[in-house]
C-alpha cells in the first residue's frame, strides 16, 4: 500500500509537470529485486499523449558542491523491452556499479526501457529489418522522449553537458547510431555495440568520438554494418575506433565492457 501511494504521488507530479516547460524526471522508490538493480533508482516520464518511458538511473556516490558530473545514456536491446523497469539492467549495468568504477568514474547513468511493442529508432518491425535499413525517416517519439530525458537530467541535476555519452547494444546499438545521425554534436562519445545503420546517414557533421564494437560471428546483426560504419565515419573525418572480436557472436557487449579502457576511453572525451 505504501509503494502504491508513492507511485500515485509520483504520477501526479509527472502529470503536473507536463503542463508547460521542461518536465522534471519523476523519481520512484528504488527496487530491491536483485543485485543488478539494487543501486539503481527508478523513474518515469510521460511522452506523446499518454505513453510512459520508464527508466532506472544511478547518481555519483558523493556529490561535491559546485562540481558537475558526466552523464551516460544506455540503450538496451530488443530482448529487454517491457514495462517491469528491470530487464534493461540485465546487460552492462554492473559496469557502473562496481565499487572501483563508482569511485573512479562518478557519473549519472540512465537506463530507459523500451515498451514491449516498440523499437528505439525505427517505427515498426518492417523498418527494423536489417536487409534494407532506411535513410530518410522521422525520429520516433521514443527517441524524442529519450533525448528529452537526457535534457531534463542535465537541467535538474549537476550534469556536465560537455561530457554526455551514449552507448547501446543490438537494437540499442542501432539507436546509438541513430542518435549520431540526428544529434551529431550532442554527445562527446558514442559507443554502438553490435549495432547497424544505413551508412548514407553518416557524414562529416558528426563531432562525437565513436568506438564501435562487434563480434565477427554475429548471427543477428551482420558484421558488414559495423565495418561499413567504421569506414564511412573514418572517410568523413570523424574520430572513430573499431574493435572486432574473432569468434564472438551477438553478445559482443560482454568483451566490450570488459576492455580495460572501456570506461577510461569514454570518460576522457569532452566537447
Amino acid at each position: 500500500m505504501k509503494h502504491s501511494l508513492l507511485f500515485l504521488v509520483g504520477l501526479l507530479v509527472a502529470v503536473s509537470c507536463n503542463c508547460g516547460g521542461r518536465k522534471a524526471p519523476a523519481v520512484l522508490p528504488p527496487s530491491a529485486s536483485g543485485p543488478a538493480s539494487a543501486d539503481y533508482l527508478s523513474g518515469y516520464s510521460l511522452y506523446g499523449s499518454s505513453d510512459t518511458l520508464r527508466y532506472r538511473y544511478i547518481e555519483p556516490l558523493a556529490l561535491e558542491k559546485g562540481k558537475k558530473y558526466p552523464l551516460v545514456l544506455f540503450l538496451h536491446g530488443a530482448g529487454e523491452r517491457g514495462s517491469d523497469n528491470e530487464a534493461q539492467l540485465i546487460h552492462c549495468s554492473r559496469v557502473f556499479t562496481s565499487p572501483v568504477n563508482r569511485l573512479d568514474y562518478p557519473c549519472y547513468a540512465i537506463f530507459p526501457q523500451c515498451p514491449e511493442d516498440g523499437y528505439w529508432a525505427y517505427p515498426d518491425r518492417s523498418a527494423f529489418a536489417l536487409k534494407n535499413l532506411p535513410v530518410d525517416f522521422p525520429e520516433t517519439d521514443l527517441m524524442k522522449a529519450v533525448i528529452e530525458l537526457v535534457d531534463s537530467f542535465a537541467e535538474t541535476y549537476p550534469v556536465d553537458t560537455r561530457r554526455l555519452y551514449v552507448m547501446g547494444l543490438s537494437m540499442g546499438g542501432m539507436a546509438t547510431f541513430d542518435i549520431l545521425a540526428r544529434h551529431p554534436e550532442k554527445f562527446a562519445a558514442a559507443v554502438p555495440i553490435c549495432g547497424a545503420i544505413n551508412v548514407d546517414r553518416l557524414g562529416p557533421e558528426i563531432k562525437s568520438s565513436v568506438r564501435i564494437y562487434h563480434g565477427d560471428a554475429d548471427p543477428v546483426v551482420p558484421l558488414y554494418y559495423a565495418r561499413a560504419a567504421y569506414w564511412k565515419l573514418l572517410s568523413s573525418g570523424a574520430s572513430v575506433e573499431y574493435k572486432e572480436y574473432p569468434g564472438v557472436g551477438h553478445n559482443s557487449w560482454d568483451p566490450a565492457v570488459s576492455e580495460p579502457d572501456f570506461l577510461s576511453w569514454m570518460f576522457s572525451k569532452k566537447k
